[in-house]
């Protein structure tokens, strides 16, 4: 008599916190996010489906911002996993308080190794890092795992187990399934080639340089001083840039950097004396410096 299946656990519900695309664009633009069509929509759907949400696109256009702005609107709290080479399991899941766990040993001398083995390995002597943490607790939570393609490759199966069904198996506890699902953003910079797997989990999003007036009133937004004329000319002198052939072009960061630079200058407009002193703020190589330098042509733009 063939065995009955053990039925797969179903994926923990959450509320949505968004009630159509125009109420995340809205929503999000409350926190200082202006978010273009495409963005606010597959924020809906991530949110509606209850699938994580993979990032990419250039440094500085406001990914990690994203996760942030959503975890204002949802208040929420942010549970940030940083990757980077050499994260790995005990960084990312949970690992074992030693010190803590070495003083119970000591202090219980008399004890059977059984005794204090059951004791050591309790919730008392477990340290949560941020995969755990999200998944642990009925509060809201939106889950960051920002510059994803930093970690090395190994560290995408820890991901997997907690992406696939939400939750995370402890040898010596056994398995911890999310009673609230959080909000999960993965961001990636696009520096290796991301596994399919993890892939296939997510929702996609990429996130490029803005439009023009987009990126205008991202400036205006966020440099509320600055003269109208000016940030236009500021967007437009950075488009410039960009299309230029630099190591490193400028993102939407440089260019709210280069408006607060101006305003703090006093500048009332985009000379070249001005553009070539403050260069350094939104081009970070010499060489790009050098170029731009050379080839800019203010009259033209």
């Amino acid at each position: 008599m063939p065995h009955a299946r053990t039925p797969h656990p179903a994926k923990p519900e959450a509320p949505l916190l968004f009630s159509s695309v125009d109420d995340v664009a809205t929503r999000l633009a409350g926190t200082g996010y202006l978010a273009s069509t495409a963005v606010a929509t597959t924020v809906f759907l991530a949110d509606r489906l209850g699938k994580p949400l993979l990032v990419e696109g250039p440094a500085g256009v406001g990914k990690t911002e994203l996760a942030k702005a959503v975890a204002e609107v949802a208040d929420a709290r942010l549970v940030r996993l940083q990757c980077y080479e050499g994260v790995d399991e005990s960084r990312a899941l949970y690992e074992w308080n030693h010190a803590k766990q070495l003083l119970r040993i000591t202090a219980g001398r008399d004890e059977s190794w059984d005794e204090t083995r059951t004791d050591i390995f309790s919730e008392e002597f477990l340290l949560p890092r941020p995969l755990l943490t999200a998944i642990r607790g009925d509060e809201p939570k939106v889950l960051l795992i920002d510059e994803t393609d930093k970690a090395d490759v190994e560290v995408e199966g820890l991901l997997l187990e907690v992406l696939s069904d939400f939750q995370v198996t402890v040898p010596e506890l056994g398995t911890i399934t999310a009673t609230r699902r959080p909000f999960t953003v993965l961001t990636s910079n696009a520096s290796r080639e991301l596994s399919e797997a993890l892939r296939r989990r997510c929702l996609f999003l990429h996130i490029g340089f803005p439009e023009e007036e987009l990126e205008r009133r991202i400036v205006r937004l966020k440099v509320p001083g600055l003269d109208e004329a000016l940030a236009r000319s500021v967007v437009r002198v950075v488009g410039a840039l960009r299309a230029m052939d630099l190591r490193k072009v400028p993102s939407v960061a440089e260019t709210i950097d280069w408006a607060r630079t101006l305003l703090a200058l006093g500048a009332d407009s985009l000379d070249e004396a001005v553009v070539r002193s403050s260069l350094g703020v939104v081009l970070k190589h010499q060489d790009d410096v050098l170029k731009a330098s050379a080839k800019l042509d203010l009259d033209a733009v």
